[in-house]
């Protein structure tokens, strides 16, 4: 065997060697990973590492990873843990912990996400200050800067305070991660309502959580059964909020009613949300003679609490205004001019209807436009009744605005057909009396038309008649009343020194086994009773007429 040839290889420099030392420090330890507050955490820092803390506000475990929803008060981020399919990850983490973690920056379906690579709980000691620095962040987030009301009004100037108030306490829920409920009137005012806040609202909670799938589960849109918040409703609302809370570790929602909610029918319904963890804001125009809503919710928007006459303005107003002090937002300026042609306010109020005509035309929408839009929306509610029916709507509201234009265009006309045939079978029913200088006008609504499903409904043929009458015949002291069963829809014009408010109070006092309830402005409303009554109540009535 021979001798292995030694094979000479070069001699490091000292210089060379300690580079190398210092290379494989770099390796052994990397830079830290930044920390970051979650509002920070964007798409472009994808596969990146970055430190987070946050409370885990819920956990949920998949058929794969653990996810851990945490909230920093600057928004809301999901970190996933994988320990096996299905396996619970961190089992030492629990809701209401919170804790710090070093996460990689992933997007699963166009959600931000953070896959864990670390994590750990604080102390008792850094839970409490950093649940005390959440609750100071949201608060400062929630502050808003008043925007300037589109119009001039003094119901609006006395409303400002308590506008700035719900916005804030809006804003908040929304970065408390509380789900919102909106419910609203059955009509194009409660929907245009209705539809001004879910423009203002919905954004923030997507941007909340990084996923345009949020609006879905922290939001729901959806008109009363009733024209008040009556305990159906708030018994739907309160059970679906706790399977919730049980299911999916969602919190108690903050409920905002818009036109409806300031009536003593709308108590019950308040007090029974509170039991189980609901709060309340109200946004209505209707009038109380006692304010019993006020102290049992966090706000309370309504112009006769400051004095100002409801018939004024309407909720599609109010809701847009507050909507402006949640959340600048774009399309809804057009919703005032149409909500008060169609609640009636421009004859009250012209100068407000046409100042909000004005801002209309400007986003191309004319009057005669408003008003077809307001009539498909009467009819879709109709048709719809109590469903939430959110992309349908928001077609109807203009988003598009080509589909828009092209739903109205194919259903205005047909509507109208629907209400020429409404008013010509109302004003063939329809009778007319004198009481001292009032004309009543009367029409029986239950042996009038076909019944259920029928379009115009009873409330718009009793005011078709009654604008007819005064157009026709030149009637201006004039009364007219729906007639059904157990209700009563009335109008009536100034000179006939009507009030539905007191006629209640009368027919309360003479009659208190007729069990009559109901509400609405001076001129307009409805009052329900006791099938058996009717006969005497239409008697009151016209007592009632007849002292006036």
């Amino acid at each position: 065997m021979g001798n292995k040839q030694k094979k000479n290889f070069p001699k490091r420099s000292n210089k060379q060697k300690k580079f190398d030392k210092g290379s494989f420090a770099k390796r052994e330890k990397p830079e830290p990973a930044k920390e970051m507050i979650i509002a920070e955490i964007t798409s472009e820092l994808s596969k990146q590492s970055v430190q987070v803390t946050g409370l885990v506000e819920r956990i949920a475990q998949t058929g794969g990873p653990t996810i851990f929803v945490i909230s920093d008060g600057t928004g809301t981020l999901a970190l996933k843990g994988f320990e096996g399919p299905g396996e619970r990850a961190h089992p030492e983490i629990e809701e209401g912990d919170v804790i710090k973690s070093i996460i990689i920056v992933e997007e699963f379906k166009g959600e931000l996400e953070g896959d864990i690579k670390k994590i750990s709980k604080l102390s008792d000691k850094e839970h409490e200050t950093y649940l005390q620095k959440i609750l100071d962040t949201q608060r400062d987030r929630a502050k808003i800067e008043p925007v300037p009301f589109l119009v001039k009004s003094p119901i609006l100037d006395k409303l400002k305070d308590l506008f700035e108030k719900a916005a804030t306490e809006i804003r908040l829920a929304i970065f408390q991660n509380r789900p919102i409920i909106v419910r609203h009137h059955n009509d194009t005012d409660g929907y245009s309502a209705g539809f001004a806040l879910e423009r203002a609202i919905l954004p923030l909670i997507n941007k909340e959580h990084s996923s345009e799938k949020a609006g879905w589960e922290f939001f729901l849109r959806a008109p009363c059964a009733a024209p008040f918040y009556e305990i159906d409703d708030s018994i739907r609302d309160a059970a679906q909020s706790l399977r919730n809370v049980a299911k999916f570790s969602n919190k108690m929602p903050l409920v905002i009613i818009a036109d409806n909610g300031s009536s003593p029918e709308d108590l019950l319904g308040i007090k029974h949300g509170k039991v189980h963890g609901m709060e309340f804001i109200v946004v209505d125009h209707h009038y109380s003679d006692e304010d019993v809503i006020s102290k049992e919710v966090l706000v309370h928007i309504n112009p006769f609490l400051v004095g100002e006459d409801g018939a004024r303005i309407s909720a599609g107003m109010l809701c847009t205004e507050l909507a402006r002090f949640i959340n600048p937002t774009e399309n809804i300026d057009q919703i005032p001019a149409m909500a008060g042609l169609a609640d009636r306010i421009d004859i009250m109020n012209p100068e407000i209807v046409e100042d909000y005509i004005k801002i209309a035309k400007k986003q191309g929408y004319s009057k005669e436009l408003l008003h077809d839009i307001s009539t498909v929306i009467d009819f879709v509610s109709a048709k719809v009744r109590f469903m939430e029916v959110r992309e349908y709507m928001e077609a109807v509201f203009g988003e598009p605005r080509e589909k828009q234009k092209e739903l109205v265009g194919l259903l205005a006309p047909h509507i109208k057909k629907l209400g020429a045939k409404g008013l010509a079978i109302s004003k063939a029913n329809a009778e007319t009396e004198e009481i001292g200088k009032t004309t009543l006008q009367t029409i029986d609504i239950d042996h009038t038309f076909p019944g259920f499903g029928f379009y115009p409904k009873p409330g718009m043929c009793v005011g078709m008649i009654h604008d007819n009458l005064q157009e026709e015949k030149g009637v201006t002291n004039l009364v007219s009343v729906g007639i059904m069963n157990t209700a009563m829809t009335i109008r009536a014009t100034d000179e006939a020194n009507f009030s539905v408010h007191e006629l209640i109070n009368t027919l309360n006092k003479k009659l208190p086994n007729a069990f009559v309830e109901g509400g609405g402005h001076k001129n307009a409303g409805s009052i329900n009773f006791i099938p058996s009554k009717q006969k005497e109540v239409f008697s009151v009535l016209k007592d009632f007429i007849k002292g006036r």
